[in-house]
């Protein structure tokens, strides 16, 4: 009876070493009905609708819409660009040349989407700048006058070629500052925040003005929504 009860107990001590060895005991133990949780995948960009914007003066329908399309084919282009670096990633393809143009041309498409959300976003506009805000205080304290920013803004909007006149904050001084920006991701001042965008490309003007970019640049002006940039200083 006692030599049984030993080898009893010398087979449950067995087993039960061999579980704590391979740190695994009955509740951990995987079975053949468990799934592997897969990872939730990151969100996709969605196009933000303007289309209150149709009817404000200086701009037709027809050139809103065609805007419109060319923002949803940036916002599109993002998200095919990131789901095709993440599946070239993992299948360890990122040494290749094919994941290295994808992540240059990431930038483009992704300030794209995201300078044309600001742009729209700054305009519909009814009233001018409130005088007593903080943002009216700064123009002035960095440029002498509310005209003289207003100046130097148009006359970068006016710069030959194409891309885009943002007005910028410094958040290190908070001194703001005009500043051309070329081909969607040149030029951005670093930590910077943009304050006021306008896009100077041509599909922004021509429809309506062809070559006569000043009347579109004070068109832009005259539309411009300042609660909203101001909310953004």
């Amino acid at each position: 009876m006692k030599q049984t009860a030993s080898v009893a107990c010398y087979f449950l001590l067995l087993a039960l070493s061999s579980g704590a060895a391979s740190g695994l005991t009955n509740q951990a133990m995987p079975t053949a009905h468990t799934a592997p949780q897969s990872l939730p995948l990151p969100p996709t960009y969605v196009a933000l609708d303007f289309g209150h914007l149709v009817g404000i003066p200086g701009f037709s329908a027809t050139l809103l819409s065609n805007h419109f399309k060319l923002y949803q084919g940036y916002v599109n282009n993002v998200n095919t660009l990131l789901a095709e670096q993440r599946e070239l990633l993992k299948a360890g393809q990122q040494a290749t040349p094919v994941y290295a143009e994808l992540k240059r041309r990431l930038g483009w498409e992704f300030n794209g989407m995201r300078l044309h959300e600001l742009y729209f976003g700054n305009m519909g506009g009814t009233t001018p700048i409130n005088t007593n805000s903080a943002l009216y205080t700064a123009l002035v304290r960095d440029f002498g006058s509310f005209e003289q920013w207003k100046n130097d803004f148009l006359a970068t909007g006016r710069m030959r070629g194409i891309g885009w006149a943002v007005l910028y904050k410094d958040p290190v001084t908070g001194r703001l500052l005009n500043m051309w920006i070329n081909e969607h991701e040149a030029n951005h001042p670093a930590g910077a925040v943009p304050l006021l965008v306008m896009d100077v490309f041509e599909h922004a003007f021509m429809t309506d003005y062809q070559l006569d970019r000043a009347s579109y640049l004070d068109a832009f002006f005259k539309t411009i929504n300042w609660p909203v940039v101001e909310s953004r200083f």
